[in-house]
């Protein structure tokens, strides 16, 4: 059963509404109607975990803005929320990790093998709702919807191979650059940009560029990723992952760069040997160590300085991105994102 999240002072009734109606279409889009062992049941595991449905109800909130209505846009939401659970199993798979949503994850569960296809198909699974919604709007809107998610796949499997890439080269000479680019392509993309965009085309009819939401989502996606890599270190993570699980994967995290450039030569080869082990090898003395480094040479507060510069520079696209449009809660909700990052529980 779902738990209602905690909506960090957004507008309830609102994603209360969004979440139901995407839920619906979940299950509408997830029975098959002819049973599937060693599939359906995990299938339906990380959606029924109760997510907060933040992607889905920014492309609805989007549609509501530019012109249409919820029910204009659930399917896509659907879509959108159906492909966000594929790519947090394989990414699960990827970086070894152990929790999600405070339970075992797909594959500590089912074995890598089943929770690899449960993933596959969910990403196939999720072509359906995408042209569900886009079929009585007629070619021109479907060929910007189809342009849209083409770019937004390319660019996510770029930033997500960035990731691994510089965990499996052991990559230490990155910049503060390097790290906002892979947030961007990784993270920014899928989590914020896409799915807005997909509102702005199905609530205007094709009639508005969906481009103009690009870089508030930039903006934005980049800080949520930022507080994200620094609750991983805290010890209420809040979305229910392992405490220093991003240390023990090698991920290479603003804090991470920031306190390689910082550190002395001796504690730099220290933090290189580190990241040379396999995740398995690298034991919670090191993590603990490398965790407290990060404090003491400043680089966790230096990671909330570059978040918050992120979400001002978010809170000033915003004003270009949705100059003309109503004034209402689903406005608020858009706005209300950049402070929900910081306060989200």
């Amino acid at each position: 059963m779902a738990t209602a999240p905690d909506t960090g002072g957004l507008p309830e009734g609102l994603l209360a509404r969004y979440a139901e109606a995407t839920r619906a279409e979940l299950r509408h889009y997830l029975d098959s109607g002819s049973p599937a062992p060693f599939l359906d049941s995990l299938l339906g595991e990380y959606p029924s975990r109760g997510g907060k449905m933040l992607r889905p109800s920014i492309c609805i909130a989007n549609c509501c803005q530019f012109g249409g209505t919820p029910e204009a846009a659930v399917r896509c939401a659907a879509a959108v929320e159906l492909l966000h659970n594929a790519l947090l199993i394989h990414d699960d798979v990827q970086d070894g990790s152990d929790m999600r949503r405070g339970l075992p994850t797909l594959h500590a569960s089912h074995g890598v093998p089943l929770a690899i296809n449960a993933g596959d198909a969910l990403l196939f699974t999720a072509f359906q709702p995408l042209f569900d919604a886009v079929r009585p709007l007629g070619a021109d809107v479907a060929q910007q919807v189809i342009e849209a998610t083409v770019t937004m796949a390319r660019q996510t499997a770029e930033g997500q191979a960035l990731e691994l890439g510089w965990r499996d080269k052991n990559v230490t000479d990155l910049v503060e650059a390097d790290y906002i680019r892979m947030a961007l392509k990784k993270t920014a993309w899928m989590g914020m940009i896409w799915p807005a965009q997909l509102g702005v085309i199905i609530g205007s009819r094709g009639r508005v560029d969906p481009d103009r939401v690009i870089r508030f989502g930039h903006f934005l996606g980049v800080a949520f990723q930022i507080e994200d890599d620094l609750r991983n270190l805290s010890e209420d993570p809040g979305y229910g992952k392992e405490m220093n699980g991003d240390l023990y994967e090698g991920k290479r995290t603003i804090m991470l760069i920031n306190v390689l450039a910082a550190a002395s030569v001796r504690e730099r080869k220290r933090i290189e040997s580190f990241l040379a082990l396999r995740r398995e090898d690298r034991s919670e003395d090191e993590v603990l160590w490398l965790a407290g480094l990060m404090r003491a040479k400043g680089s966790i507060d230096h990671a909330r300085k570059v978040a918050g510069a992120m979400a001002g520079c978010a809170l000033a696209e915003f004003e270009q991105a949705y100059a003309g449009c109503p004034d209402d809660d689903n406005r608020a909700f858009l706005l209300g994102l950049v402070r929900w990052i910081f306060d989200r529980k």
